[in-house]
């Protein structure tokens, strides 16, 4: 039987088949909603249908989760984070498949989804339902007009959603008796087991681990202004600070809590809607709060960059190394390069994941 639920956390503020005549009536019509402005595309998100996965049951034996009242706060369990909305539900969808099919215990896999109040999540919960009749999750309302007013405009429109702000909030959205996550964007898949990478050890000064990339120019991440302000700059005083992807961390959402970080990341959105201090959406204030004294985890965790750049999303090559996670951050997406035709050779990695039921799927 299935679980699934939508939450409010108490401490939060057809086919037919007739003749060739109809056929072609369908193929002008669907050609002429291809044609149409993005705004419109937009609009029919809901009309995507997704195939059910297949259930997975990859291991012998596996720890059972149910000593507990309430299952979700399971211990034993791995809990997954991930945000919820029209525009990257086939991302999520394959994410949500890759990761159970790598998983060596897929029925121990919680999921936690974050989606914002406005949205539709009576179809959020049927589409997930339908393609995985098995998975345990709840979906937890998310009020963006908590942000809203503290997001600056950044490079790529896509990258002010305040949804992108939710991994800031999620030691308020989740249940406190969960303590330990990992968060996952939409635009990845994983070909390793989640159980590897939620078993990153954090010790008892540390909130947040994720991989870390050292050779990139940090300084880049911040504008002049901040480095000329030495009241700013010192801020990484005695700390060796590296670029990280917040697209994949393993969290400590206790510790979270115990060390008011939601506040301290708020802050420096603060400032940054005073004195212009970054320029990239959500990661700079990560980047002034964790960087330097999180916990280092294994590159083939985050293979990312595989959308190109932020500006022309020109394709790219994967990392030197062993993958685990491959991660389309960056502006292309490979459900939408697969739709026009003009995909990068490591979209043909995502899309085995990819379970929209396309309209001429014709059955035999």
């Amino acid at each position: 039987m299935s679980k699934f639920a939508l939450v409010i956390p108490p401490n939060h503020p057809h086919r037919h088949h007739h003749h060739r005549h109809h056929l072609f009536l369908l193929f002008l019509l669907i050609s002429a909603i291809n044609a149409a402005p993005s705004s419109a595309t937009t609009t029919t998100n809901n009309d995507q249908k997704f195939k059910e996965a297949p259930q997975f049951y990859n291991a012998p034996t596996c720890p059972s989760i149910n000593g507990t009242t309430n299952e979700m706060c399971s211990h034993e369990a791995v809990h997954v984070a991930m945000t919820l909305d029209a525009a990257y539900l086939r991302g999520s969808m394959a994410a949500i498949f890759s990761i159970l099919q790598h998983s060596s215990c897929p029925q121990n896999i919680l999921f936690h989804f974050v989606s914002t109040s406005t949205a539709d999540h009576r179809h959020l919960l049927l589409t997930i339902t339908h393609s995985f009749p098995s998975l345990k999750f709840q979906i937890y309302p998310y009020d963006s007009s908590v942000v809203s007013g503290l997001i600056s405009t950044s490079i790529r429109s896509a990258l002010d959603s305040p949804l992108n702000y939710a991994r800031n909030y999620l030691a308020d959205l989740l249940p406190h008796c969960i303590h330990h996550i990992v968060y996952l964007d939409s635009d990845l898949v994983l070909v390793d087991d989640i159980a590897k990478l939620a078993a990153t050890p954090l010790d008892e000064n540390t909130v947040l681990a994720a991989p870390e990339y050292c050779n990139a120019n940090f300084t880049s991440y911040f504008t002049p202004t901040f480095w000329s302000n030495p009241t700013l700059s010192l801020t990484f005083a005695g700390r060796k600070p590296c670029y990280f992807n917040t697209g994949v961390m393993v969290i400590d959402l206790q510790k979270w809590r115990e060390g008011d970080y939601t506040i301290k990341i708020i802050e420096w959105m603060e400032l940054q809607k005073r004195i212009r201090i970054y320029e990239l959406g959500s990661l700079p204030p990560f980047l002034l709060v964790f960087a330097g004294t999180i916990a280092p985890v294994d590159h083939r965790w985050n293979q990312h960059g595989l959308g190109g750049d932020n500006y022309r999303g020109l394709c790219r090559n994967l990392h030197p190394g062993r993958v685990s996670l491959l991660h389309w951050s960056g502006k292309g997406k490979p459900w939408v390069r697969l739709d026009a035709n003009r995909p990068c050779p490591l979209d043909a990695l995502w899309a085995p994941y990819d379970l929209l039921q396309t309209p001429f799927a014709l059955e035999s």
